[in-house]
């Protein structure tokens, strides 16, 4: 079995200032993520965070040595939460099973072993989203269900941003080390996601859009507030956020998306805030 893994480098504003449209997702969008019967991951010097996506056909799949690491077994010093996109599946940790459905998630303590993960039906696959960060302790592994999360009802039909944030890992959900992940939803009508636009010096974030037709696409938008750029996603893209950075967009249709945070703290609310005229 092989495990793809990629890197990529951290990238300054200045740099992103001077990239045209490919250079730019080159350095912050991850494209391809999820291909039947394989593993691949893309590590990021943004925080160590490594974003991947497992999906799993005929038999078993397993991530336990990643090199790139630089670590025995891929969890030795991380942590890691998954969440199922897909079929019915299971992600073996410890010796132990946990059934995933659709949009439910397991948070998985540092230092639990090799993680295993198999789809129930390989005619209609799981498509499981692995998001990992560093770790110094370990939390307690928890099987996460749709009703477990803490719901956040923001924006409104007014202002096309009507959503409610799924609160998977986080401080009043499950303990982590410093993983904070979360699956936005949104109203009928609704488009635009993170606006007015935030930036959070402290940490890092990543978007996985998710649920959209084929034809649909994702206008996000990236940048100092200052010097903004924006990239076009279509479905089971992801794109990396830098702490400098803004990240909102809006869709040509129905979409969802997954987010993930890692860096000095837990707080969700910690942003600053970019008045609209300052955007550019």
């Amino acid at each position: 079995m092989t495990i793809t893994v990629s890197v990529r480098q951290v990238v300054g504003p200045e740099d992103a200032e001077r990239r045209n449209t490919q250079g730019l997702r080159d350095g912050f969008v991850i494209e391809d993520l999820f291909r039947p019967g394989e593993i691949n991951l893309t590590y990021s010097h943004l925080d160590r965070m490594i974003v991947g996506g497992v999906v799993p056909a005929s038999g078993t799949l397993v991530i336990d040595h990643v090199p790139e690491t630089g670590t025995e077994q891929f969890l030795e010093r991380r942590e890691a939460a998954i969440v199922n996109i897909g079929g019915a599946g299971t992600v073996s940790v410890g010796g132990k099973d946990y059934v995933l459905g659709f949009q439910e998630a397991v948070y998985v303590g540092m230092g639990q072993g090799a993680l295993g993960f198999a789809s129930e039906d390989p005619q209609a696959p799981a498509l499981f989203y692995v998001l990992s960060a560093p770790a110094h302790r370990t939390c307690r592994t928890v099987h996460i269900t749709r009703d477990m999360a803490k719901k956040v009802v923001l924006g409104s039909a007014n202002e096309s941003n009507a959503r409610t944030i799924n609160q998977y890992v986080h401080p009043d959900v499950c303990e982590s080390c410093q993983l904070l992940v979360g699956l936005t939803m949104f109203e009928p009508g609704s488009v635009w996601n993170t606006m007015p636009a935030h930036v959070h010096d402290r940490r890092m974030e990543v978007y996985l859009y998710f649920g959209m037709d084929e034809a649909t696409r994702i206008f996000h938008f990236m940048g100092k507030p200052s010097e903004t750029r924006h990239v076009v996603l279509k479905n089971l893209e992801a794109v990396l956020s830098p702490g400098w950075s803004i990240h909102s967009g809006a869709g040509t249709g129905r979409y969802a998306f997954i987010w993930a945070m890692a860096g000095d703290n837990m707080s969700f609310t910690d942003m600053d805030k970019v008045p609209m005229e300052e955007l550019r």
